[in-house]
């Protein structure tokens, strides 16, 4: 669940099941119903990874959903990691593609933990989705590489390079409507 490029698929996908296994590991302030920074409500763990989790969350102020990318705070990437984290999400900010998920805010937690604030997307990567499926048409295949180079063409030029370009990394968002 890292920012990067997503995907309009042509069928809306359902949310993936909460993952709440996580919790523990990275501390009882990240419990469904608690409030970071003040401002944000969790109300469930979307992904997890080596750095941090992704949690969906409500932003008391604006009330709207939110997804809060979390560093863990005992990942051992030192001040070096807390700053690749924040570039990361400033490299992301600058991006303007249609197929980006937008970076809303950073800042950090009572334990020193930095956070991104992005939109929150309805939907699920596209590794579930071939999953899922099975094998993708000539088409889809193509109308989501598509998507994804116009994303990376967008990066590109401002010199940002993606490294982590995986099909796990590819989110396939429905519209507010449930569209495609």
């Amino acid at each position: 669940a890292k920012p990067g490029s997503r995907a309009r698929p042509p069928t809306p996908p359902r949310m993936a099941p909460p993952r709440t296994q996580a919790l523990p590991q990275m501390g009882r302030h990240l419990l469904p119903g608690n409030v970071l920074a003040g401002k944000f409500r969790v109300e469930r763990v979307i992904g997890e990874g080596g750095m941090g989790m992704v949690l969906a969350a409500h932003h008391l102020q604006l009330d709207q959903r939110v997804a809060l990318k979390v560093m863990r705070s005992d990942a051992g990437l030192g001040a070096d990691g807390v700053q690749r984290f924040l570039r990361e999400a400033q490299a992301v900010a600058k991006l303007r593609s249609e197929h980006v998920v937008r970076v809303l805010d950073v800042g950090a937690l009572p334990d020193g933990a930095p956070y991104i604030v992005m939109e929150y997307l309805e939907g699920h990567d596209l590794a579930a989705h071939v999953h899922k499926r099975g094998r993708l048409s000539v088409e889809e295949t193509i109308d989501y590489v598509v998507q994804a180079c116009d994303a990376l063409a967008e990066a590109h030029a401002l010199g940002i390079v993606h490294r982590d370009l995986k099909p796990a990394n590819l989110f396939l968002s429905t519209d507010a409507d449930g569209s495609a």
